[in-house]
């Protein structure tokens, strides 16, 4: 590998290239610390070089390189992902995208943007009229767009707009090829799936089209309830209050405030709390439906206010996750999304069935139409077997569990990989070279 890694070098002169190993080391890490099993399977895995491009032009320009001297090439963008997206198996290059950071446009309704643009950027330019992204990660103030939308599947907005792989969360992706002679290719409407959360084993994502949505003034509420169905109960009918105009309904069992340091004062000891981001036309109806359930508002920001220091968004979704491992590097998760027709009977039963080793906290995102709950409860580790016992429980009882303790894109959220991905996987990526050894379906075609 290093006399044609050294001669690949060569050949991407002008272009930043990192080779100092501490800074290759670190630019091949992401978020996979969260699963203790998948730590010792990753150990030690790190590229051999990191490569910014600045533009397209070197984009093409590396991709012609690693087809050349069948060099695998590992797709980055802040590293945020908690599956081990970009920790490349085999070395390599890093490709860093974080330096294409242009917003070409932003249109009512619709943006295009380079694939580093940082989500926080995009929604700052987008409010200038009146507009935001649909949907965000927990990550949001440092996560990349093609990161978000080669690894993530949805988040903050998702109680509204669905996941990003619903039809119509993105637009239009241009990719790049990595053949002899690298092709850019413009994917449309539903041919985007031929890319979207396929951790970059399917082309480098250099542009996006996304959709927006109104730019709402989002103000910040805390809900406590004395009974956790109640929580549950609450906001599920706020999910479904289709008039109330909502970005963030989390509800997290008593036991998960304990790590939020900074809300503390707002949940008394013993109450589940529900964290919301609602839009201020829908506050005035708020206090009817939490009295209902027999809530208490805590914590009330106005949307002015909401926009300064700690946003509630992130003590949601993964980012709950980082705030108990912050305390106890213990603690893990899980991902679930129940069946739509019995998912609150199924909360409550596993929260009652497995009490305080997995502690429930739930997140209301739309799916065919519907709001349901889906979980990101986090678990007392013990061992990996008692840790898949919890999971098959969990399948058992009919609940989908796309599983955060493996690098394998199969063994996680999609269990299949579509054949339509398959064969275009095939067309631009021939030498098996972009991120090798994260799908079963596969096989490893680089020739050392």
């Amino acid at each position: 590998m290093t006399t044609r890694l050294d001669t690949l070098i060569n050949s991407l002169e002008g272009l930043e290239i990192i080779t100092e190993l501490s800074q290759v080391a670190k630019l091949s890490q992401d978020y996979h610390t969260f699963s203790p099993v998948l730590v010792p399977k990753l150990e030690g895995k790190v590229g051999d070089i990191v490569v910014r491009p600045a533009n397209e032009e070197e984009v093409l320009k590396v991709a012609a390189a690693c087809a050349k001297y069948r060099v695998p090439v590992t797709v980055r963008g802040a590293g945020t992902g908690n599956y081990g997206q970009c920790v490349p198996l085999h070395g390599g290059v890093i490709l860093d995208m974080t330096r294409m950071h242009e917003i070409p446009w932003v249109k009512p309704g619709v943006a295009r943007v380079e694939a580093g643009v940082k989500l926080a950027a995009l929604d700052k330019k987008a409010r200038e009229i009146g507009w935001e992204m649909r949907m965000t990660p927990s990550t949001y103030r440092t996560a990349t767009i093609g990161g978000f939308i080669a690894g993530g599947s949805g988040g903050i907005g998702s109680v509204q707009y669905g996941l990003l792989g619903d039809r119509g969360n993105i637009l239009a992706l241009r990719v790049v090829t990595v053949e002899d002679e690298p092709r850019i290719i413009e994917l449309r409407g539903d041919d985007v799936q031929k890319v979207n959360h396929a951790w970059g084993i399917n082309g480098i994502i250099t542009e996006l089209e996304i959709p927006l949505g109104p730019a709402y003034p989002w103000a910040e509420v805390i809900v406590t309830f004395d009974d956790f169905m109640a929580a549950v109960n609450f906001g599920q009918a706020l999910g479904n209050a289709d008039g109330m105009i909502k970005k963030l309904i989390s509800v997290f069992a008593s036991q998960i405030p304990q790590y939020f340091h900074a809300l503390q004062d707002y949940i008394p000891q013993g109450t589940h709390p529900v964290l919301l981001m609602l839009a201020e036309s829908s506050l005035e109806l708020l206090p009817g439906l939490v009295q209902e359930y027999g809530g208490k508002i805590t914590y009330q920001k106005p949307a002015q206010e909401a926009g300064k220091g700690t946003h509630l968004a992130e003590f949601t979704w993964n980012h709950t996750t980082l705030h108990a491992r912050t305390v106890d590097t213990s603690i893990t998760y899980l991902q679930s999304m129940f069946p739509a027709n019995q998912s609150l009977q199924l909360v409550e039963h596993l929260y009652h069935h497995f009490g305080d080793e997995v502690m429930m906290h739930l997140e209301f995102f739309r799916v065919n139409g519907s709001v349901i709950p889906g979980a990101l409860q986090l678990v007392r580790y013990t061992t990996e077997e008692r840790l898949n016992e919890i999971i098959r429980y969990h399948e058992a009882q009919g609940v989908f569990i796309a599983n955060p303790h493996t690098y394998i894109i199969e063994d996680g959220g999609r269990k299949v990989i579509d054949p339509e991905q398959l064969k275009f996987k095939e067309m631009v990526d021939p030498y098996g070279l972009m991120n090798p050894g994260k799908s079963k379906a596969l096989q490893l075609k680089i020739h050392n």
